[in-house]
């Protein structure tokens, strides 16, 4: 296992990049109907809202910017998304990801939640 420790930082620094990269096309996404099924939001909607944190959030994230409070906003916007769109508080079989389609919400919020926990500067903010 020595050279999973060896790699540790390297595998922190592809994590953060392709992570924040791939929240920040959720964004695009969102704000500009690019490859999306659905039209551009509202400007000032709540959605709208969520496109324009994925896209400045995830853009901090990849680059190593402001990591750890843009991780952490990114994780609770994530929360949101998965309680209110996803699960929206219904307590029956609705409440599993596999079932109301959250699992991405999920992931990205608990990936940032890591990011934002993680305390080692060098990995974080310098890379």
């Amino acid at each position: 296992m020595q050279f999973l420790d060896r790699i540790n930082a390297q595998s922190f620094l592809l994590l953060r990049i392709l992570t924040g990269l791939m929240f920040s096309f959720h964004g695009v996404q969102k704000l500009f109907g690019v490859l999306s099924q659905y039209p551009a939001p509202e400007l000032g909607s709540q959605l709208w809202l969520g496109g324009v944190i994925e896209l400045a959030c995830g853009l901090f994230i990849a680059i190593g910017l402001l990591t750890r409070p843009s991780a952490f906003l990114a994780s609770g916007t994530m929360a949101v998304a998965y309680i209110q769109y996803h699960w929206k508080f219904q307590f029956s079989d609705a409440f599993f990801p596999a079932i109301n389609h959250g699992e991405a919400a999920l992931l990205y919020c608990l990936i940032f939640f890591y990011i934002a926990c993680r305390s080692d500067d060098e990995d974080n903010d310098l890379a």
